[in-house]
C-alpha cells in the first residue's frame, strides 16, 4: 500500500513538473502571434486622438474579448476554436460562415500584404517598379508565402522568433528615434492643448485599426492545460498581454507621428518615410541603413503570414471536414498541413494582385486591408452573444476560467464589444474626407458584398452536403424490428444539440 503511494505521489509530481508553462511564456506568445507592423501606420493616421481612442477600447474590447475567448477557450478544448464554439452555441450554419470569413479575411490580408512589398521595395531602391514587374514580384511572394505555410512548425518556428525579434527592434526603433528627434527638432503633430488628444471625426476610420490589433489573444487560453494555476494566470496573462501591446504600438505610432504630419502620411509608406526623415535629420548613412530597415520590415510581413497560415487554414480544413465548407479545404499533404485551403490562398490572392492594375484605387493597400478588418469582425461576431448563450445551454460543463461579473457584466461584455466590431466595419468603408463630405469606398463594399454572397453560397451547398450525409449515416443504422424502434444517436438528426 505504501508502495502504491509513493507511486502516485511520484505521478503528480511529475504532472505538475510537466505544467511549468509560466505566465510569462504565455504573455510572450500572445504578444508575439498579435503584434504586426504594418498596422503601425493606419494608426498613426488617427493623429493625437489615437491615444483616446486606445484607452477607450483597452477597456471596452480587449478586457470583454479578453474574458471570453479565455473562458471559452479553456473551457472548450475544440480543434477549430471560433468556429466550434459559435457552431455550439448556434448550429452549423452559423459555424459555416464563421469558418469562411475567418479564412477569407486571410486572403485579403495576403493581397494587401503582397501590394505593401512592392511599396515598401520602391521606397528602398530609390525607384519606381514598373506595373508588370511589380504584379510579377507580388504574385512570387504569395505563392513563397502559400508554400512556406506548408512547412512543419517545427520548421517554421525559429523563423517565428526571429521575426519577433524584427518586429521589436522596428517598433522600438520608431520610439526611440521620434522621441529623439521630435525633442532636438520639434514634433510634426504637437500637442498644443487637450482638444489635440480628444477623438475627431477623421480619425474614425481607422478605430478599426486598433481593435485588429489586438485580435489574435484567444491563444493564450490554448495554453491552459500547461498553467498550473489557469484561474488566476489566464486574466494576469491577458491583462499584462494587453499592456504590451498598447505599449509598442503606442511608441511606435507615437515615432511615426513626430516624423510625418498626419495630412502627409502614407498606410502603405509611412514606417519607410518616418526611419528615411531620421536617418536624413541625424546625419545617418540612409544609403546603408534604409535598405536594412526595408529588409526587417518585408521579413516581418512574410514572417506574419507563416505565423497566422497554419492556424486560419487548420480552421477552414477542420470546417470543412465537418461539412461546413467545401470540401477541397480538406484536403492535406503527406505531413497533414491543410493542402487544399493553403492553394486557394495562393490562386485568390493571385487574381486580386493581378487585378489590381485595373481597380481605381489611389490606396489599393488600404482597400485590401480594410477588406480584411471587416470580414475578420465579420467572422467574430457572434462569438460575444455565443459566449453568453453557452452559458446558458451548457450550464454545468467544468470551465476553468470563468469571466466574472453578474448579468449585468455578462451582457456588457458580450454586447458591447460586438456593437463595436459592427461600428468600426461600417466606418471601414463609410468615411469623411479633409474638406469634410463623407465618402463611400465602392472598392470595399463590392468587396465586401462579394464576400458575403460566395460565403451565403458556401453555406446552401455544405447544408446540402451535410444533410445528404446524415440520410447516409441514418440508412446505415439498424432498422426497425418487430414494432421496436432503434435508439437514436446523440446529436444525430438536426444537430440542434450544438
Amino acid at each position: 500500500m505504501t508502495a502504491k503511494k509513493q507511486q502516485v505521489k511520484k505521478l503528480h509530481e511529475e504532472r505538475m513538473q510537466v505544467k511549468k508553462f509560466r505566465l510569462f511564456d504565455a504573455v510572450l506568445a500572445a504578444v508575439c502571434v498579435t503584434m504586426v507592423v504594418e498596422s503601425v501606420a493606419p494608426t498613426a493616421a488617427i493623429g493625437n486622438s489615437q491615444y483616446f481612442w486606445w484607452a477607450l477600447m483597452f477597456i471596452t474590447f480587449f478586457i470583454p474579448y479578453g474574458f471570453i475567448t479565455a473562458e471559452l477557450g479553456s473551457t472548450y478544448r475544440d480543434k477549430g476554436g471560433i468556429f466550434d464554439w459559435i457552431q455550439r452555441a448556434y448550429g452549423r450554419k452559423w459555424g459555416s460562415r464563421s469558418a469562411w470569413y475567418y479564412w477569407i479575411q486571410f486572403v485579403f490580408w495576403v493581397a494587401s500584404l503582397a501590394v505593401l512589398f512592392t511599396g515598401v521595395l520602391s521606397q528602398v531602391i530609390g525607384r519606381d517598379i514598373p506595373v508588370l514587374m511589380a504584379v510579377v514580384l507580388q504574385l512570387i511572394l504569395i505563392w513563397v508565402m502559400c508554400i512556406g505555410s506548408l512547412m512543419p512548425i517545427s520548421v517554421n518556428k525559429w523563423l517565428i522568433n526571429l521575426g519577433t525579434y524584427a518586429k521589436i527592434i522596428l517598433m522600438v526603433g520608431l520610439g526611440v528615434f521620434g522621441l529623439y528627434c521630435g525633442i532636438v527638432f520639434g514634433f510634426a503633430n504637437p500637442v498644443t492643448s487637450t482638444a489635440d488628444l480628444l477623438p475627431s471625426i477623421g480619425g474614425i476610420t481607422f478605430i478599426s485599426v486598433i481593435i485588429l490589433n489586438f485580435k489574435g489573444f484567444e491563444v493564450v487560453a490554448a495554453f491552459t492545460g500547461d498553467m498550473k494555476d489557469p484561474k488566476k494566470d489566464i486574466p494576469k496573462a491577458f491583462l499584462l498581454g494587453g499592456i504590451l501591446i498598447c505599449f509598442f504600438y503606442v511608441f511606435a505610432t507615437f515615432g511615426i507621428g513626430a516624423a510625418i504630419p498626419v495630412a502627409e502620411l502614407s498606410t502603405s509608406g509611412g514606417l519607410i518615410d518616418s526611419f528615411i526623415y531620421f536617418f536624413s535629420i541625424l546625419g545617418l548613412p540612409g544609403h546603408i541603413l534604409v535598405p536594412i530597415v526595408g529588409i526587417l520590415f518585408l521579413f516581418t510581413l512574410f514572417i506574419n503570414v507563416l505565423s497566422w497560415a497554419l492556424g486560419v487554414n487548420y480552421v477552414a480544413s477542420h470546417a470543412a471536414e465537418q461539412h461546413a465548407m467545401p470540401k477541397i479545404f480538406s484536403k492535406r499533404n503527406k505531413d497533414g498541413a491543410p493542402l487544399g485551403a493553403s492553394i486557394l490562398n495562393g490562386v485568390i490572392a493571385s487574381l486580386m494582385v493581378v487585378a489590381v492594375p485595373f481597380i481605381p484605387n489611389p490606396d489599393i493597400f488600404w482597400g485590401f486591408f480594410a477588406l480584411q478588418i471587416i470580414t475578420l469582425f465579420f467572422a467574430y461576431l457572434l462569438m460575444f452573444p455565443a459566449f453568453k448563450k453557452l452559458r446558458r445551454i451548457d450550464p454545468n460543463v467544468e470551465r476553468p476560467f470563468k469571466a466574472p461579473g453578474g448579468p449585468l457584466m455578462i451582457n456588457l461584455i458580450a454586447y458591447v464589444p460586438l456593437t463595436l466590431l459592427i461600428v468600426s466595419a461600417i466606418f471601414s468603408m463609410v468615411y469623411p474626407l479633409a474638406d469634410g463630405t463623407w465618402y463611400l469606398d465602392t472598392m470595399i463594399v463590392a468587396g465586401t458584398i462579394a464576400a458575403v454572397i460566395v460565403g451565403e453560397i458556401i453555406v446552401v451547398t455544405t447544408g446540402r452536403t451535410a444533410r445528404a450525409s446524415e440520410k447516409m449515416a441514418e440508412s446505415l443504422l439498424p432498422k426497425k424490428v418487430a414494432g421496436t424502434t432503434c435508439a437514436t444517436l446523440p446529436g444525430s438528426g438536426t444537430g440542434s444539440s450544438l
